[in-house]
């Protein structure tokens, strides 16, 4: 009868452990609720890309054709991202608005801001650019494109055509205000997510939403 109750207490502790350490996975800051009271509209950043391929699929790329690429990809993950916020939005689950990623990008151009200098401007700085009270943005790490667009490009530059789903992604909101770190979810991908950037953004957010004040679930 110990015994089991032994390896009950034990499988109950492990069990924790797993959940503490998923948790580990979601950084919030403690007065996010309050400060999101006051946000109205939030802007989703192009998200810095890197694809990290083969040396015999680099060596038959450029620079500009590899910088095109990632900076496709990071397209691709901000094109996700508004579009799962924009379908809570219907839902009515979200309390607030979302810039468009069309005037987003457009005023980033004016403001010659791109996906080779974007991470020289602090989270206050872009805010106040675009004029939103918070900016989404993060890093997209992927050993292979995930987009379909930029995945076939590869496919006819290299000869590899489809997606995996080896990386890593990780995602922050900051403060408009003062570019401080609201909340932050960094998630290494696998098979469970999907194999394309909608699905992975979907799935990703999805699981992490509950911990996020904008979204009422």
């Amino acid at each position: 009868m110990k015994t089991k109750s032994f390896a009950l207490s034990l499988f109950f502790l492990m069990l924790a452990s797993f959940v503490y350490c998923q948790d580990r996975e979601i950084y919030v800051h403690g007065e996010f609720a309050k400060i999101a009271k006051s946000h109205k509209m939030v802007a989703i950043l192009p998200f810095k890309a890197v694809v990290k391929l083969r040396p015999k699929e680099m060596e038959k790329m450029t620079a500009e054709q590899m910088e095109n690429l990632q900076r496709n990809e990071g397209l691709a993950v901000q094109s996700a991202m508004e579009s799962y916020f924009l379908k809570r939005k219907e839902q009515h689950e979200i309390v607030i608005d979302f810039q468009s990623t069309t005037t987003t990008n457009a005023l980033l151009s004016k403001n010659e801001i791109h996906a080779g200098n974007i991470d020289q401007y602090t989270p206050q700085e872009l805010a106040k650019i675009l004029e939103v009270d918070a900016v989404i943005g993060g890093l997209f790490f992927t050993d292979k494109p995930m987009s379909d667009g930029a995945s076939l490009a590869l496919g006819v530059l290299v000869g590899f055509y489809g997606s995996t789903n080896s990386g890593k992604c990780t995602i922050n909101i900051n403060n408009g205000a003062d570019g401080v770190l609201l909340w932050k979810y960094e998630k290494t991908l696998s098979r469970s997510l999907g194999s394309d950037t909608n699905t992975i953004i979907n799935t990703m957010m999805r699981k992490a939403s509950r911990q996020l004040p904008y979204i009422q679930e």
